[in-house]
């Protein structure tokens, strides 16, 4: 619970919190439920995934104390990451393409991490070849959080969520589909980016890793606005999921549309989101106009729209009174 005192800031990650929507669902009869994830003490859902991982290698032998652990990430993973090997006494050293928000390497920097920043032409790609040449050169721990499985009362009809490495997909699906059958798992992806929809797959270097980001780019994906979501490859985490049938369809949402939505979220709910977020739920609102009375959909929203401020998200958004807010401190006489 909230007010109960814990020993480790890591004790506090999960338990995260659903909200039933009052206001956006776009039909009577049909819930629409969002799970929380940026009330993780990081900020998102990746906070499960940083635990995981390095407990999971503590446990295993694989991170000796003091050890500098290594990753590639858009940014929560690292967050994550950077929150938890604080706690622990782990050295971070974060590799992310300069192309993601700058309040990401900040906040990683804030809880001492480094943050090396990679071409954006290189892709995620190109931050993985990064990540592996530094955990190889100086005996660092790479977590690989890409291929590394450690992450994974009412009737739920529909779950909804997006990709990043798939650990997700693969986890909660497979849970879902051994634990509650009758639960249909969605994964959303760029609607100009749609790997999973056109069913080619893509074909990983015989030793697991690419040396550049031509070995792996899969041919149909784009640059979308989605920071986190569906990197320029499909992950094998993800692979695994779809071959073991962990969700059963893939549905899609622009970026126009995500950032929409993430508004309409605050404005309407008081939902704080990023686009991921706002993409996860957009889809899930457009299946909910097509449920019949009684069903339930729960969307997953990952993160914090604080870490995409100096994105499109916010473009829109003054810093000055509007002229609207400068007609009301008008409209009386105090300075």
């Amino acid at each position: 619970p909230r007010y109960a005192i814990y020993d480790s800031i890591n004790e506090t990650i999960g338990r995260t919190p659903i909200i039933r929507l009052k206001n956006m669902s776009p039909k009577e009869g049909v819930d629409v439920f969002v799970k929380l994830e940026s009330e993780n003490p990081g900020g998102s859902v990746k906070d499960r995934l940083a635990l995981g991982v390095i407990e999971w290698a503590e446990k295993h032998g694989q991170l000796k104390s003091g050890q500098t652990v290594v990753e590639a990430s858009s940014g929560n993973t690292g967050i994550g990451l950077a929150m938890v090997c604080a706690s622990k006494g782990y050295p971070l050293v974060c590799v992310m393409s300069e192309a993601f928000s700058i309040e990401r390497r900040k906040l990683m920097r804030f809880l001492g991490a480094r943050v090396i920043l990679t071409n954006p032409a290189h892709k995620a790609t190109g931050m993985i070849i990064k990540a592996k040449e530094l955990a190889d050169k100086h005996d660092w721990f790479w977590p690989n959080q890409f291929e590394n499985e450690a992450d994974a009362g009412k009737t739920l009809d529909h779950f909804v969520c997006a990709y990043g490495t798939g650990g997700t997909v693969l986890g909660v699906g497979s849970y879902l589909k051994e634990h509650s059958p009758q639960t249909t798992v969605h994964v959303c992806e760029p609607d100009n980016a749609p790997m999973l929809y056109s069913g080619i797959p893509t074909i990983y270097p015989e030793d697991g890793t690419p040396s550049s980001s031509f070995d792996v780019a899969h041919p149909v994906w784009r640059p979308h606005l989605f920071q986190g979501w569906a990197a320029d490859f499909i992950p094998k985490l993800l692979d695994e999921a779809t071959k073991a049938k962990a969700y059963q369809n893939v549905l899609h949402s622009s970026g126009i549309e995500a950032m929409e939505t993430c508004k309409e979220l605050a404005r309407k709910e008081g939902i704080f989101s990023g686009t991921s977020g706002g993409g996860v739920l957009a889809a899930a609102l457009k299946l909910a106009k097509d449920s019949v009375d009684g069903t339930s959909i729960l969307a997953i929203i990952p993160d914090t729209g604080e870490r995409y401020l100096s994105t499109p998200l916010f473009g829109d958004i003054p810093a000055d009174m509007t002229e609207e807010e400068n007609e009301i401190a008008a409209s009386t006489p105090s300075l």
